[in-house]
């Protein structure tokens, strides 16, 4: 009798295990399909070449420069590089000290603005003036223009011309090379 209770009890251990095991891989199936399909269907950014940037205001985090405010509607007339960026991204990191070489040579006619996407403000602070950084840097605290911008992943940059339009999103880091290609196909038309 005993031994029958036992192999009952071992059935029923058996089939719990099974119905476990069969919910857990149909939930992870489904939610493997669910991010199949919505890769599919997404095709990236919602910000194309040719439209127009979305406007947005920040307030500016970092020391070294005297704006307390970025309103990007503000900037019409200059070409603007728009960089998404985070403290524990090492690309991010050298692609932000390469855009502080070139804000030197180009800030007359371009701004450079870093949104930076840490959980705290304090964090991008001590970041962009750690990297001593002169060009207007702000915090999306509640990721708000990251979204406007379907940003994913970082970094992110995208170029605007004088007009406020968008010419083109790079999506990872770049080089000093690179950015600077990019930043002399935005510079406005002489005489505006």
């Amino acid at each position: 009798m005993a031994l029958n209770r036992r192999h009952k009890n071992k059935q029923k251990k058996m089939k719990r295990r099974f119905i476990f095991r069969t919910t857990t891989l149909i939930v992870i199936s489904a939610a493997i399909i669910y991010a199949l399909f919505m890769n599919i269907t997404n095709d990236g950014s919602n910000i194309k070449a040719g439209n127009k940037a979305p406007d947005f205001q920040l307030t500016q985090v970092n020391d070294n420069n005297g704006k307390n405010y970025i309103q990007l509607s503000e900037l019409e007339g200059k070409g603007v590089l728009l960089n998404f960026w985070a403290s524990y991204c090492k690309p991010c990191e050298s692609q932000l000290s390469y855009m502080e070489a070139l804000y030197s040579e180009y800030h007359d006619d371009i701004e450079l603005i870093a949104i930076n996407l840490d959980n705290s403000e304090l964090v991008a602070r001590q970041f962009a003036n750690r990297l001593n950084l002169s060009y207007p840097v702000a915090h999306d605290s509640r990721s708000e223009i990251m979204n406007m911008y379907s940003v994913s992943p970082i970094p992110a940059t995208f170029f605007i011309d004088a007009e406020g339009k968008v010419t083109e999103e790079v999506v990872g880091s770049m080089s000093y090379i690179n950015l600077e290609n990019h930043i002399e196909k935005i510079l406005p038309a002489q005489g505006e």
